[in-house]
Protein backbone atom coordinates (compact mmCIF):
# COMPACT_ATOMS: atom_id res chain seq x y z
CA UNK A 1 0.00 0.00 0.00
CA UNK A 2 1.47 3.33 -1.05
CA UNK A 3 0.50 6.87 -0.21
CA UNK A 4 -1.24 8.72 -3.04
CA UNK A 5 -0.85 12.51 -3.28
CA UNK A 6 -4.16 13.16 -5.07
CA UNK A 7 -7.77 12.68 -3.98
CA UNK A 8 -11.05 12.02 -5.75
CA UNK A 9 -12.39 15.06 -7.69
CA UNK A 10 -8.93 16.71 -7.91
CA UNK A 11 -7.99 18.27 -11.26
CA UNK A 12 -4.73 16.68 -12.46
CA UNK A 13 -2.43 16.82 -15.48
CA UNK A 14 -0.74 13.72 -16.92
CA UNK A 15 3.04 14.26 -17.02
CA UNK A 16 4.26 11.09 -18.79
CA UNK A 17 2.93 8.39 -21.10
CA UNK A 18 0.74 8.42 -24.19
CA UNK A 19 -1.64 11.04 -22.72
CA UNK A 20 1.04 13.57 -21.73
CA UNK A 21 -0.39 17.06 -21.24
CA UNK A 22 -4.01 15.91 -20.84
CA UNK A 23 -5.94 17.23 -17.85
CA UNK A 24 -8.91 15.65 -16.17
CA UNK A 25 -10.75 15.03 -12.92
CA UNK A 26 -9.75 12.08 -10.73
CA UNK A 27 -12.68 9.66 -10.76
CA UNK A 28 -11.22 7.02 -8.45
CA UNK A 29 -8.09 6.47 -6.35
CA UNK A 30 -6.68 2.95 -5.90
CA UNK A 31 -4.19 3.37 -3.01
CA UNK A 32 -3.41 -0.36 -2.74
CA UNK A 33 -1.96 -0.30 -6.27
CA UNK A 34 -0.78 3.34 -6.23
CA UNK A 35 -2.93 4.14 -9.26
CA UNK A 36 -5.67 6.62 -10.21
CA UNK A 37 -8.45 6.70 -12.80
CA UNK A 38 -8.63 10.06 -14.58
CA UNK A 39 -11.61 11.23 -16.65
CA UNK A 40 -11.05 10.78 -20.44
CA UNK A 41 -7.41 9.70 -19.98
CA UNK A 42 -5.91 6.27 -20.86
CA UNK A 43 -9.06 5.08 -22.61
CA UNK A 44 -9.24 1.29 -23.04
CA UNK A 45 -11.47 -0.71 -25.35
CA UNK A 46 -13.45 -3.47 -23.70
CA UNK A 47 -15.54 -6.10 -25.49
CA UNK A 48 -18.61 -6.79 -23.36
CA UNK A 49 -20.68 -9.92 -23.77
CA UNK A 50 -24.42 -9.61 -23.18
CA UNK A 51 -25.48 -11.14 -19.86
CA UNK A 52 -29.14 -12.03 -19.70
CA UNK A 53 -32.01 -11.28 -22.00
CA UNK A 54 -32.33 -7.51 -21.47
CA UNK A 55 -28.65 -6.54 -21.70
CA UNK A 56 -26.85 -5.50 -24.84
CA UNK A 57 -23.26 -6.44 -25.65
CA UNK A 58 -20.76 -4.45 -27.64
CA UNK A 59 -17.52 -2.52 -27.57
CA UNK A 60 -17.17 -0.18 -24.60
CA UNK A 61 -14.57 2.56 -24.15
CA UNK A 62 -13.66 3.23 -20.52
CA UNK A 63 -10.87 4.80 -18.49
CA UNK A 64 -8.06 2.51 -17.31
CA UNK A 65 -5.92 3.21 -14.22
CA UNK A 66 -2.57 5.00 -14.53
CA UNK A 67 0.20 5.33 -11.97
CA UNK A 68 -0.30 8.16 -9.50
CA UNK A 69 3.35 9.14 -9.97
CA UNK A 70 2.54 10.13 -13.57
CA UNK A 71 0.04 12.86 -12.57
CA UNK A 72 0.41 16.26 -10.90
CA UNK A 73 -2.27 18.28 -9.18
CA UNK A 74 -3.29 21.46 -11.04
CA UNK A 75 -3.44 24.45 -8.68
CA UNK A 76 -6.73 26.37 -8.81
CA UNK A 77 -4.98 29.74 -8.35
CA UNK A 78 -1.91 29.56 -10.62
CA UNK A 79 -3.64 27.18 -13.13
CA UNK A 80 -0.58 24.98 -13.67
CA UNK A 81 0.62 21.63 -12.36
CA UNK A 82 2.60 21.91 -9.15
CA UNK A 83 3.90 19.90 -6.23
CA UNK A 84 1.86 19.92 -3.05
CA UNK A 85 2.79 20.00 0.58
CA UNK A 86 0.97 19.86 3.88
CA UNK A 87 1.11 22.23 6.80
CA UNK A 88 -0.85 23.11 9.93
CA UNK A 89 -3.08 26.21 9.73
CA UNK A 90 -5.32 27.15 12.67
CA UNK A 91 -4.86 23.67 14.12
CA UNK A 92 -6.02 21.89 10.94
CA UNK A 93 -3.78 20.02 8.50
CA UNK A 94 -4.12 21.54 4.99
CA UNK A 95 -2.72 20.87 1.52
CA UNK A 96 -0.99 23.75 -0.26
CA UNK A 97 0.57 24.53 -3.65
CA UNK A 98 4.36 24.77 -3.40
CA UNK A 99 4.53 27.12 -6.41
CA UNK A 100 2.25 29.91 -5.18
CA UNK A 101 1.60 28.97 -1.54
CA UNK A 102 -2.19 28.88 -1.99
CA UNK A 103 -4.13 26.61 0.40
CA UNK A 104 -5.88 23.91 -1.66
CA UNK A 105 -8.02 22.08 0.88
CA UNK A 106 -8.27 20.88 4.47
CA UNK A 107 -6.98 17.34 5.00
CA UNK A 108 -7.99 16.94 8.63
CA UNK A 109 -9.92 19.17 10.97
CA UNK A 110 -8.54 20.14 14.34
CA UNK A 111 -8.93 17.43 16.97
CA UNK A 112 -11.03 18.48 19.95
Amino acid sequence: MSKVHVKKDDLVMVMTGKDTGETGKVLQVLPEEGRVIVENVNMATKHKKPRGRGQQGGIIHQEAPISSSNVMLVCSKCKRPSKTGSRIENGAKVRFCKACGETLDVLREKKQ
